[in-house]
């Protein structure tokens, strides 16, 4: 699931004058279903309760969660976002990709044809999905105006600070420009713990 964090910690770097701040998600471990998967695990038919709105329009996260199960372990309550996906897909940290005893890759959400297999307990049932574990690869969202105003385009991959205490630069972080999106960077919580991301905290596009 994913929740809005904050503010940099106070005696973070002064921002120069017109760098845009760009909001910093994190991505906690969570499932996108397809319907046939939902059905499985929730029964026929099945649907969801919604729990809260994402910041990403018509993303949302739901009441309900399921359990992912690897050869090492399991973790429980992972919840489920919505809406339905053609594909079923599990996003984990690499630490909780530890815990399970799997290697996934790291990929973009909704990449096939590359990913982990795991196993999914829910409910009404089990659904051994066998590509569908990854971990997600930092991106930053925007839409086609966002990315005209930053000089961007889809899949150019771009250099995003962080500020604060444990102040980082992270590299390699891919632009995902979609007409609904709106400008926010994804990290994972692995990520975000390195970087000490805190409630409201604010990104910075790394200009050459």
């Amino acid at each position: 699931m994913l929740r809005a964090l904050g503010r940099a910690p106070a005696g973070a770097p002064l921002v120069a004058p017109g760098e845009v701040e760009i909001p910093v998600g994190v991505s906690v471990r969570h499932v996108h279903l397809c319907r046939s998967d939902a059905d499985a695990l929730f029964g026929q038919g099945y649907q969801f309760t919604k729990r809260v709105e994402l910041y990403q329009r018509e993303n949302w996260a739901a009441e309900e969660t399921v359990t992912l199960a690897g050869p090492r372990g399991t973790i429980s309550r992972v919840r489920v976002l919505l809406p339905l996906r053609e594909k079923t897909q599990v996003e984990v940290s690499r630490t909780d990709a530890i815990s399970l005893g799997l290697v996934p890759p790291v990929l973009l959400s909704r990449d096939a044809g590359k990913a982990t297999r795991v196993i999914l307990l829910g409910p009404a049932g089990v659904v051994d999905a066998p590509d569908a574990l990854i971990c997600a690869h930092r991106h930053l969202h925007m839409s086609p105006a966002e990315a005209q105003a930053l000089g961007l385009s889809h899949e150019q991959r771009v250099k995003v600070r962080v500020n604060g205490v444990r102040a980082l630069v992270f590299d390699n972080v891919i632009v995902r420009v979609a007409p609904n999106m709106r400008l926010e960077m994804h990290l994972d919580t692995d990520e975000a713990n390195a970087a000490d991301v805190s409630l409201g905290a604010k990104a910075y596009l790394v200009r050459s």
